[in-house]
């Protein structure tokens, strides 16, 4: 679902338009946004090889250029990994908030709205603002060698942005691997992996070494590399960026303790500059355990500084990620998160059975074409739930939702236990009419099902 290194031939809809005064139509903005060729929607043809296209960074880089290089002016924090990437961006953004500095944050993809994706102070961007930063874009568009893609388009905007308002740092979340991903004309101060397993094979390959080679990108020489990834055969990969200093997980930085709490999990982090015990977070699953410790560090790290501790507690005490793991009611029980490949859905399913033992559990599940149905239901533990909801994302590239029900009797799971009904908001309903009060709905399987099941659950919009 996110975003990829774009073709030479990308496509795009010509419509008239008068981008000057973009800021009191924003909708006008967003229809030539949605007119470019959109690969987290599109995705490729399956059985097609993306690395055959030839990856280029030359479109993104005159884009910068023509944009007067916003991305020189101020430090920044830049993230890849297979999973976790939104949240470390979220913790260590509000981390530097809370510290007093002046933060911008772009992730991707985004739930509900466009606007999600870029933040200041942990504030999304309003319309006009985002109008006038896309005409801005527009406006150059005509001098650029080739027509930028919808990705391309929200990263200069975006980068614009964070210079249009002073920010001191920005933390910048790759859209899909590394080198040739559109993030990576910036030069981060320092460079965030949080772990490497198998997903996008069409787009990074089909093993963990040549997914690693394509992430380590990010690497910049002289940077301060913060590698979450331990594995020792992928370790040399990332060391070929020459970084003037790197921490490696578990022996840097990392988690000493880490239990189920209430709402949470009580953690004992350590860092190269501190200990942080007894800390309270707010936020579901034991890999997020990890995920602070990997924040801490890198904004250790950018600040060259150690962190005061109540800093630390507060923030982590309170902060929220929306989509990953997230508790949106009670009576049933109902969990929202996006796991969209095997290694998120397997720790999804161990994080639900450490916190969320028991109870019938109806499982909601939607896919995108690239992702194997019978991987994927087995690493969310499909066998053990009472109920299988099969839904469709709203997504050009979802999967027949009819094949995921065949994927579960072919697992031995009873017919009379699966359900096909292809809208999502219906799928919810579906699953909410039928469940006691002391059972739990999970919703999974894509960004696009969740997002589009805050909306039919009336949730409110992730800041």
């Amino acid at each position: 679902m996110s975003s990829s290194p774009t073709p030479t031939d990308a496509i795009f809809v010509a419509a008239p338009f008068d981008p000057t005064d973009w800021s009191g139509h924003p909708a006008e903005a967003f229809a030539w946004l949605d007119a470019h060729v959109n690969f987290e929607s599109l995705g490729v043809p399956v059985g097609v090889d993306r690395r055959a296209t030839a990856p280029t960074l030359a479109r993104m880089e005159a884009l910068t250029a023509l944009l007067g290089s916003p991305q020189l002016e101020y430090g920044v924090i830049h993230l890849t990994g297979t999973n976790g990437k939104t949240s470390v961006a979220r913790i260590a953004s509000a981390l530097l908030v809370e510290a007093g500095v002046s933060t911008g944050t772009y992730t991707s993809p985004h739930l509900e709205r466009v606007n999600e994706r870029m933040s200041w102070e942990g504030a999304p961007i309003d319309d006009a603002t985002l109008a006038d930063r896309l005409a801005q874009v527009a406006l150059i568009e005509p001098h650029l060698p080739d027509i930028p893609s919808y990705f391309e388009i929200l990263t200069g905007a975006a980068l614009t942005w964070f210079a249009d308002v002073a920010v001191e740092a920005a933390v910048v979340e790759v859209g899909l691997g590394g080198t040739w991903d559109a993030t990576n004309v910036v030069d981060g101060d320092v460079a965030v992996v949080t772990n490497v397993t198998i997903d996008h094979v069409d787009y990074l390959g089909s093993t963990r070494a040549s997914i690693a080679a394509d992430k380590a990108g990010i690497v910049k020489p002289g940077s301060v590399l913060v590698l979450g990834e331990t594995d020792p055969e992928l370790v040399p990969l990332f060391l070929a960026g020459e970084p003037a200093q790197v921490l490696l997980r578990d022996r840097d930085f990392g988690v000493h303790r880490n239990v189920t709490a209430h709402g949470g999990r009580m953690v004992d982090l350590f860092t190269p500059r501190a200990r942080y015990d007894e800390v309270f977070v707010s936020l579901h699953g034991a890999h997020q355990a990890d995920n602070a410790a990997i924040a801490v560090a890198a904004v250790e790290a950018f600040a060259d500084a150690v962190l005061p501790e109540d800093l630390v507690v507060d923030v982590l005490g309170r902060i929220r990620s929306p989509g990953r793991l997230e508790v949106v009611g009670h009576a049933p029980l109902i969990v929202l998160d996006g796991a969209h490949n095997v290694a998120g859905a397997h720790a999804f399913a161990h994080a639900m059975a450490d916190e969320f033992p028991g109870g019938d559990r109806t499982l909601v599940v939607g896919l995108l074409r690239e992702k194997d149905p019978t991987e994927m239901l087995e690493a969310l533990g499909a066998r053990d739930a009472a109920r299988l909801v099969c839904c469709a994302p709203p997504s050009a590239r979802a999967r027949d939702p009819r094949e995921l029900a065949d994927a579960a009797r072919a697992l031995g799971i009873d017919a009379d236990r699966i359900d096909v009904v292809h809208d999502v908001a219906d799928a919810v309903d579906h699953a909410v009419a039928q469940i006691e009060a002391d059972g739990q709905i999970v919703i999974t399987g894509s960004l696009y099902v969740v997002g589009a099941a805050r909306v039919a659950l009336g949730v409110a919009s992730p800041a």
